[in-house]
């Protein structure tokens, strides 16, 4: 920024007359003043000024069973027909079974809340069911066939974190089940019992 001529005359008549510049500041205070400004704002520029402000990113661990997993209200059927079906192997896929977000290990338990699919007074073990990972699940780990029973057991273990995982499950009453006295010839009707999936972390 330049500095007026004005202001150089000032200085000049200052250094040569003392007293001129006394009587100069008290006719012309407010150009006097507005010259000093101008001089220290040239001399000085403004400092540039700073807000900083600190971003917290607040973790918490998370396990949890999507409300939109089939096993969620799902409902799974065996048919049992003809003779065909007492003397095969029954088995029956549910894609996403279960869909998992988790951001620590843990272990997948399933268990029958009853010790029998019920139908009224008739009853059927439902340690006829086995409960195994479809190959194509994307949810990892460490898995094994369950046979159901009324005690928690360890279907899938192992599996470190991730998002909305699917665990596809296979359910099968193999045909040494269809085709023994737990099926065979029991009274017709439907059968049920609830089955019960915890995630619990390690």
């Amino acid at each position: 920024m330049k500095i007026p001529p004005i202001f150089f005359g000032i200085i000049i008549k200052s250094i040569l007359s003392p007293t001129w510049i006394a009587k100069y500041i008290l006719k012309n205070r407010f150009l006097f003043v507005l010259g000093i400004a101008i001089v220290f704002g040239t001399l000085h520029p403004a400092v540039a000024q700073q807000a900083k402000t600190q971003i917290g990113i607040v973790l918490t661990d998370v396990l949890s069973i999507d409300a939109g997993s089939a096993a969620n209200g799902g409902v799974v059927d065996f048919h049992y027909e003809t003779v065909a079906d007492y003397n095969s192997d029954k088995m029956t896929t549910v894609p996403n079974s279960l869909i998992i977000t988790f951001t620590k290990p843990f272990d997948l338990k399933v268990k029958a809340n009853g010790a029998n699919f019920e139908n009224g007074t008739n009853f059927i073990p439902v340690d006829v069911l086995t409960i195994q990972r479809n190959e194509s699940s994307n949810l990892s780990g460490t898995s094994s066939p369950v046979i159901l029973s009324t005690q928690d057991q360890v279907l899938v273990s192992g599996v470190g974190h991730g998002s909305l995982l699917t665990l596809d499950l296979d359910y099968l009453i193999p045909q040494a089940r269809s085709s023994s006295a737990d099926i065979l010839g029991k009274r017709g009707g439907t059968y049920i019992q609830e089955i019960i999936y915890t995630v619990s972390a390690l």
